[in-house]
Protein backbone atom coordinates (compact mmCIF):
# COMPACT_ATOMS: atom_id res chain seq x y z
CA UNK A 1 0.00 0.00 0.00
CA UNK A 2 1.74 3.34 -0.78
CA UNK A 3 1.00 5.91 1.80
CA UNK A 4 2.57 9.02 3.56
CA UNK A 5 4.09 9.53 7.40
CA UNK A 6 1.38 12.10 7.54
CA UNK A 7 -1.44 9.65 6.82
CA UNK A 8 -0.16 7.14 9.05
CA UNK A 9 -0.21 9.26 11.68
CA UNK A 10 -3.74 10.95 10.83
CA UNK A 11 -4.52 6.88 10.53
CA UNK A 12 -3.06 6.53 14.13
CA UNK A 13 -4.66 9.14 15.76
CA UNK A 14 -8.28 8.37 13.88
CA UNK A 15 -8.16 5.14 15.33
CA UNK A 16 -6.99 6.47 19.31
CA UNK A 17 -3.74 5.32 18.63
CA UNK A 18 -1.46 6.96 21.53
CA UNK A 19 1.86 5.42 20.44
CA UNK A 20 3.18 4.63 16.99
CA UNK A 21 5.66 1.54 17.00
CA UNK A 22 7.84 0.26 13.97
CA UNK A 23 7.97 -3.14 13.88
CA UNK A 24 7.73 -6.52 11.24
CA UNK A 25 10.35 -6.62 9.80
CA UNK A 26 13.30 -5.74 11.23
CA UNK A 27 12.84 -1.96 11.68
CA UNK A 28 16.53 -1.06 11.46
CA UNK A 29 16.48 -1.85 7.78
CA UNK A 30 14.13 0.66 7.09
CA UNK A 31 15.17 3.45 9.60
CA UNK A 32 15.14 6.25 7.27
CA UNK A 33 11.19 5.28 6.38
CA UNK A 34 10.32 4.80 10.36
CA UNK A 35 12.31 8.65 11.08
CA UNK A 36 10.29 10.30 8.92
CA UNK A 37 7.00 8.57 10.28
CA UNK A 38 8.43 9.34 13.36
CA UNK A 39 8.88 13.14 13.03
CA UNK A 40 5.30 13.12 11.98
CA UNK A 41 4.27 11.21 14.99
CA UNK A 42 6.48 13.20 17.24
CA UNK A 43 4.60 16.63 16.09
CA UNK A 44 1.38 15.08 16.77
CA UNK A 45 1.77 14.11 20.22
CA UNK A 46 2.51 10.08 19.64
CA UNK A 47 5.28 8.47 21.96
CA UNK A 48 7.25 6.30 19.50
CA UNK A 49 8.98 2.66 19.50
CA UNK A 50 10.83 0.45 18.14
CA UNK A 51 10.39 -3.69 18.27
CA UNK A 52 13.83 -4.87 17.12
CA UNK A 53 16.42 -7.62 17.39
CA UNK A 54 18.78 -5.73 18.77
CA UNK A 55 21.45 -6.21 15.53
CA UNK A 56 22.34 -2.07 15.42
CA UNK A 57 25.50 -0.32 14.45
CA UNK A 58 26.58 2.57 16.37
CA UNK A 59 25.96 4.62 13.34
CA UNK A 60 21.89 4.25 12.96
CA UNK A 61 21.12 4.23 16.98
CA UNK A 62 22.90 7.52 17.02
CA UNK A 63 20.74 8.23 13.33
CA UNK A 64 17.46 7.06 15.35
CA UNK A 65 18.15 8.49 19.17
CA UNK A 66 16.19 11.42 18.82
CA UNK A 67 13.05 10.26 17.73
CA UNK A 68 12.20 7.04 19.44
CA UNK A 69 11.49 7.24 23.04
CA UNK A 70 10.64 3.04 23.54
CA UNK A 71 13.03 0.37 22.88
CA UNK A 72 12.36 -3.59 22.68
CA UNK A 73 14.91 -5.99 21.99
CA UNK A 74 14.34 -9.81 21.53
CA UNK A 75 17.43 -11.55 23.10
CA UNK A 76 17.03 -14.77 21.56
CA UNK A 77 18.93 -16.88 23.73
CA UNK A 78 22.98 -16.11 25.35
CA UNK A 79 24.23 -19.54 23.23
CA UNK A 80 26.63 -17.73 20.30
CA UNK A 81 26.08 -21.14 18.80
CA UNK A 82 22.24 -20.44 18.94
CA UNK A 83 22.55 -17.06 17.59
CA UNK A 84 24.65 -18.70 14.23
CA UNK A 85 21.90 -21.02 13.80
CA UNK A 86 19.50 -18.28 13.29
CA UNK A 87 21.98 -16.28 11.18
CA UNK A 88 23.28 -13.17 13.55
CA UNK A 89 25.71 -13.19 16.01
CA UNK A 90 25.68 -12.57 19.56
CA UNK A 91 27.97 -10.08 20.26
CA UNK A 92 26.66 -7.31 18.25
CA UNK A 93 23.29 -7.79 19.99
CA UNK A 94 24.82 -7.43 23.79
CA UNK A 95 26.66 -4.43 22.60
CA UNK A 96 23.72 -2.64 21.42
CA UNK A 97 21.80 -3.15 24.76
CA UNK A 98 24.43 -2.00 26.59
CA UNK A 99 24.74 1.02 23.70
CA UNK A 100 20.92 1.45 23.88
CA UNK A 101 20.66 1.71 28.03
CA UNK A 102 23.60 4.15 27.73
CA UNK A 103 21.82 6.62 24.99
CA UNK A 104 18.79 7.07 27.34
CA UNK A 105 16.24 4.93 25.48
CA UNK A 106 13.65 3.31 27.56
CA UNK A 107 14.90 -0.43 27.05
CA UNK A 108 12.58 -3.93 27.73
CA UNK A 109 14.43 -7.18 26.80
CA UNK A 110 11.97 -9.91 25.50
CA UNK A 111 13.00 -13.61 25.60
CA UNK A 112 11.10 -16.09 23.90
CA UNK A 113 11.65 -19.50 26.03
CA UNK A 114 11.71 -22.34 23.51
CA UNK A 115 12.32 -25.69 25.12
CA UNK A 116 15.78 -27.26 24.30
CA UNK A 117 17.01 -24.29 22.62
CA UNK A 118 17.10 -22.49 25.11
CA UNK A 119 15.26 -23.02 28.62
CA UNK A 120 18.19 -24.37 30.37
CA UNK A 121 19.09 -22.98 33.89
CA UNK A 122 22.28 -22.21 33.13
CA UNK A 123 21.50 -20.14 29.95
CA UNK A 124 19.22 -18.50 31.54
CA UNK A 125 21.40 -17.40 34.15
CA UNK A 126 23.95 -15.93 32.22
CA UNK A 127 21.50 -14.10 30.67
CA UNK A 128 19.53 -12.77 33.57
CA UNK A 129 23.05 -11.64 34.97
CA UNK A 130 24.09 -9.93 31.83
CA UNK A 131 21.17 -7.44 31.89
CA UNK A 132 21.32 -7.49 35.52
CA UNK A 133 25.09 -5.92 34.82
CA UNK A 134 23.62 -3.75 32.26
CA UNK A 135 20.65 -2.43 34.68
CA UNK A 136 18.75 -4.33 37.39
CA UNK A 137 15.76 -1.61 36.16
CA UNK A 138 15.41 -3.06 32.61
CA UNK A 139 12.32 -5.12 32.01
CA UNK A 140 12.84 -8.77 31.38
CA UNK A 141 9.69 -10.31 29.68
CA UNK A 142 10.26 -14.18 29.04
CA UNK A 143 7.44 -15.38 26.67
CA UNK A 144 6.12 -18.98 26.22
CA UNK A 145 6.89 -20.24 22.44
CA UNK A 146 3.37 -22.29 20.68
CA UNK A 147 3.51 -25.04 18.03
CA UNK A 148 1.90 -22.96 14.92
CA UNK A 149 1.97 -23.19 11.07
CA UNK A 150 4.49 -25.66 10.19
CA UNK A 151 7.03 -25.43 13.19
CA UNK A 152 5.40 -28.49 14.81
CA UNK A 153 8.36 -28.90 17.51
CA UNK A 154 9.51 -28.65 20.11
CA UNK A 155 6.49 -28.93 22.89
CA UNK A 156 4.95 -25.80 23.64
CA UNK A 157 6.64 -23.94 26.81
CA UNK A 158 4.97 -24.38 30.03
CA UNK A 159 3.94 -21.78 32.77
CA UNK A 160 6.17 -23.84 34.92
CA UNK A 161 9.21 -23.24 32.60
CA UNK A 162 8.39 -19.30 32.55
CA UNK A 163 8.36 -18.97 36.25
CA UNK A 164 11.16 -20.79 36.50
CA UNK A 165 12.79 -18.22 34.54
CA UNK A 166 10.60 -15.77 36.06
CA UNK A 167 12.72 -16.64 39.22
CA UNK A 168 16.24 -17.04 37.67
CA UNK A 169 15.97 -13.06 36.65
CA UNK A 170 14.51 -12.14 39.88
CA UNK A 171 17.93 -14.04 41.41
CA UNK A 172 20.04 -12.16 39.22
CA UNK A 173 19.17 -8.90 40.55
CA UNK A 174 16.49 -7.85 37.89
CA UNK A 175 13.63 -5.74 39.78
CA UNK A 176 11.34 -5.82 36.69
CA UNK A 177 10.70 -9.61 35.51
CA UNK A 178 7.10 -10.53 33.61
CA UNK A 179 6.48 -14.15 32.44
CA UNK A 180 3.70 -13.36 29.77
CA UNK A 181 1.37 -14.90 27.21
CA UNK A 182 0.05 -17.72 29.12
CA UNK A 183 -2.41 -15.66 31.41
CA UNK A 184 -3.82 -16.15 34.56
CA UNK A 185 -1.27 -19.31 34.63
CA UNK A 186 2.13 -17.58 36.03
CA UNK A 187 1.02 -16.12 38.93
CA UNK A 188 1.88 -12.54 39.82
CA UNK A 189 4.44 -12.29 37.51
CA UNK A 190 2.09 -10.75 34.85
CA UNK A 191 1.59 -7.70 37.59
CA UNK A 192 4.60 -4.69 38.49
CA UNK A 193 5.74 -4.09 42.27
CA UNK A 194 7.13 -1.95 43.79
CA UNK A 195 10.73 -3.56 44.33
CA UNK A 196 11.22 -1.54 47.56
CA UNK A 197 7.85 -2.31 49.28
CA UNK A 198 5.75 -4.71 47.24
CA UNK A 199 3.48 -2.55 47.02
CA UNK A 200 1.32 -3.81 44.04
CA UNK A 201 1.17 -1.06 40.93
CA UNK A 202 0.13 -2.74 37.88
CA UNK A 203 -2.41 -5.43 38.28
CA UNK A 204 -2.54 -7.44 35.04
CA UNK A 205 -4.07 -9.96 33.02
CA UNK A 206 -2.83 -10.71 29.93
CA UNK A 207 -3.55 -7.56 27.41
CA UNK A 208 -5.93 -6.11 30.81
CA UNK A 209 -4.88 -3.18 32.91
CA UNK A 210 -6.87 -4.91 35.78
CA UNK A 211 -5.24 -2.33 38.58
CA UNK A 212 -3.66 0.67 37.99
CA UNK A 213 -2.16 2.30 41.82
CA UNK A 214 0.89 4.59 40.71
CA UNK A 215 1.13 7.87 41.57
CA UNK A 216 1.02 10.79 38.72
CA UNK A 217 4.67 11.25 39.47
CA UNK A 218 5.75 7.61 38.72
CA UNK A 219 5.87 6.77 42.21
CA UNK A 220 4.84 4.29 44.31
CA UNK A 221 1.99 5.37 46.20
CA UNK A 222 2.51 3.61 49.94
CA UNK A 223 6.73 3.95 50.17
CA UNK A 224 7.13 6.72 47.80
CA UNK A 225 10.00 4.81 45.68
CA UNK A 226 10.27 6.51 41.96
CA UNK A 227 9.47 3.71 39.46
CA UNK A 228 11.61 3.83 36.21
CA UNK A 229 9.32 4.10 33.34
CA UNK A 230 7.75 6.40 30.66
CA UNK A 231 4.23 6.62 32.54
CA UNK A 232 2.02 9.06 31.74
CA UNK A 233 0.18 11.39 34.27
CA UNK A 234 -2.63 9.38 34.60
CA UNK A 235 -4.02 5.71 33.60
CA UNK A 236 -6.37 6.93 30.60
CA UNK A 237 -7.74 3.19 30.12
CA UNK A 238 -6.88 1.41 26.95
CA UNK A 239 -8.06 0.49 23.53
CA UNK A 240 -8.58 -2.95 24.13
CA UNK A 241 -8.10 -5.87 26.65
CA UNK A 242 -6.47 -8.55 23.82
CA UNK A 243 -4.46 -8.36 20.20
CA UNK A 244 -5.88 -4.91 18.22
CA UNK A 245 -7.40 -5.44 15.27
CA UNK A 246 -7.51 -1.71 13.42
CA UNK A 247 -10.91 -0.42 12.05
CA UNK A 248 -11.97 -1.86 8.86
CA UNK A 249 -11.62 1.06 5.94
CA UNK A 250 -13.47 0.75 2.77
CA UNK A 251 -11.83 -0.34 -0.34
CA UNK A 252 -12.09 3.58 -1.23
CA UNK A 253 -9.88 4.24 1.76
CA UNK A 254 -6.98 1.95 1.31
CA UNK A 255 -3.54 3.35 1.42
CA UNK A 256 -0.36 2.48 -0.32
CA UNK A 257 2.59 1.85 1.49
CA UNK A 258 5.54 4.16 -0.12
CA UNK A 259 9.42 2.69 1.00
Amino acid sequence: MRVTPAELVHDALRQGGRVIVSTYNEPLITSEWAIAVFKEARSAGLVTGFVSNGNGTPQVLEYVRPWVDLYKVDLKSFDDRRYRQLGGRLQPILDTIRSLHEMGFWLEIVTLVIPSFNDSDDELTRLADFLAEVSPDIPWHVTAFHKDYKMTDPENTSAQTLMRAAEIGKRAGLRYVYAGNLPGMVGDWENTRCPNCRELLIERYAYLITGYFLTPQGCCPSCGASIPGRWDSAFRGQMTDRPFIPLMRSQSDLLVLDF
